[in-house]
């Protein structure tokens, strides 16, 4: 494979640098959202189309973080646009529900294995906040367990130990709850278990031991921040028999990973919950969350016989544009688009991994399906301690996002990165003989992380 060079894309136009200088004025530290990525400063975008995005000085950067990962079908999807642009001429929201809401709950319903039943909401954060509602008004227990590591959205009792550190995670057998904000309750803390991915003996243990408090383990099959690392057959097992036996519900996150199959990431690795929750790829681009699962869990919500256990409202719950756009882009995502995006990744997963190996390189590539993440490390981890990058591994992953953008291509650093259906063979050969140009050029860096 012939090794791609940079084309000329600096880190940052004069445009994006502008523009960062008028936000820093409303936005206290210049933008609005905490992942927004900046090199030094954010790289301001103008429009998308397909794989492609670009940026206010008119560069065309092929997008791997897809709005991370919400763009399955990439930018400006035809079938989503037309949708939408009918809905809007028939209205953008009302307090009334529509029929396309009940076209997409049944279409998610019937190709989901557990959901009998669906509610939408505006996020996927607000999903996994009324899932674990859900589940405690199902059980009367206040505790939740939770992996260590994984993100859940904004909600307290997930946020826990989502960023926790060597200095504070605690002993490899008795993960600490670590607050991920200063003033977060200790009584948030103390109604969290922290578990380790892919340590099925330990999650039992930790699961028997509180099992008389907890309402719930929040599970995402393949956790992205987590290391987006897949599961081993027997933690599934071990997840599933620990709930079985404490009466313990199972809610299966899948607001990014649901773009591992047609069925879903639960599905895909054998995990049956209770209750699912799902977002970014099932709104076609538009804000929308979902919680679904079993009749008797869901039925906490049914307001037909007066309050329900579970009040859930929200003014911009299952809205027209949402729902339309969510539809258009589910219908198309058949199983032969499926299929398509597991070839790709499949391909682009063993080619890194071959460029990694023809340079002796300190690297290697997580992931299934669409998505990918290249570590810094020469072992593929197990875990998210495991997963966490030293000093070394983080200038390295920094470096490789910033070669990446020098070569026209957006690839986040220390996150999933994604494919959509619009990405040619080409497309991946590409990022392929990038990855393999920044290994050539940076010895140093190959070194650095060797010793």
């Amino acid at each position: 494979m012939t090794a791609a060079t940079p084309q000329g894309h600096n880190s940052i136009g004069s445009t994006s640098t502008l523009a960062f200088e008028r936000a820093r004025k409303v936005f206290v530290d210049g933008t609005t959202r905490v992942t927004i990525e900046r090199d030094p400063v954010p790289r301001y975008m103008e429009s998308g189309e397909g794989a492609f995005l670009r940026d206010l000085d008119g560069r065309r950067f092929l997008d791997l973080n897809g709005n991370f990962t919400t763009l399955i079908h990439g930018h400006r999807f035809g079938p989503v646009i037309d949708a939408v642009t009918r809905q809007l001429q028939s209205g953008t929201c009302f307090a009334n529900p529509t029929l396309t809401e009940i076209d997409l709950a049944e279409l998610i319903c019937g190709r989901v294995p557990g959901a009998q039943t669906i509610r939408f909401v505006n996020t996927g954060s607000e999903a996994v906040m009324f899932a674990i509602k859900a589940a405690r008004a199902v059980t009367g227990r206040p505790a939740i367990a939770k992996i260590e590591g994984a993100y859940h959205g904004a909600y307290d009792w997930v946020e826990v130990s989502q960023s926790s550190v060597p200095s504070n995670w605690g002993a490899e057998g008795a993960p600490n709850a670590v607050p991920y904000y200063r003033g977060m309750p200790a009584s948030v803390l103390q109604d969290v278990v922290t578990l380790r991915f892919n340590h099925p003996e330990l999650a039992e243990r930790l699961l028997a031991a509180n099992a008389g408090r907890l309402a719930a383990i929040v599970l995402d099959p393949m956790p992205s921040r987590a290391g987006l690392i897949g599961p081993k057959p027997e933690f599934i097992e071990a997840i599933q028999r620990a709930a079985a036996k404490h009466g313990i519900l199972i809610i299966a996150d899948e607001v990014l990973s649901f773009r591992q199959g047609y069925q879903g990431a639960a599905a895909r690795y054998g995990l049956r919950p209770d209750l699912i929750t799902l977002g970014k790829i099932i709104g076609g681009g538009l804000p929308i969350g979902a919680i679904a699962g079993r009749r008797e869990v869901m039925n906490v919500f049914d307001a037909s016989g007066g309050k329900p256990l579970l009040p859930q409202g929200g003014t911009f719950s299952a809205n027209p544009l949402s729902m339309v756009a969510g539809l258009a882009s589910m219908k198309a995502l058949d199983q032969a688009a499926f299929a398509y995006l597991e070839g790709l990744g499949d391909r682009l997963r063993k080619e890194l991994v071959t460029a990694i190996a023809r340079h002796h390189a300190p690297f290697c590539v997580s992931g299934a399906a669409s998505l990918f993440r290249i570590h810094p490390k020469a072992a593929l981890p197990n875990d998210f301690r495991e997963a966490t990058p030293n000093a070394a591994q983080t200038h390295a992953a920094k470096e490789l996002s910033r070669f990446f953008a020098e070569a026209g291509i957006i690839l986040p650093v220390g996150a999933a990165a994604c494919l959509s259906t619009p990405m040619t063979t080409d497309d991946v050969d590409h990022v392929v003989s990038v990855f393999d140009a920044f290994l050539a050029a940076r010895g140093d860096l190959i070194e650095s992380l060797a010793a």
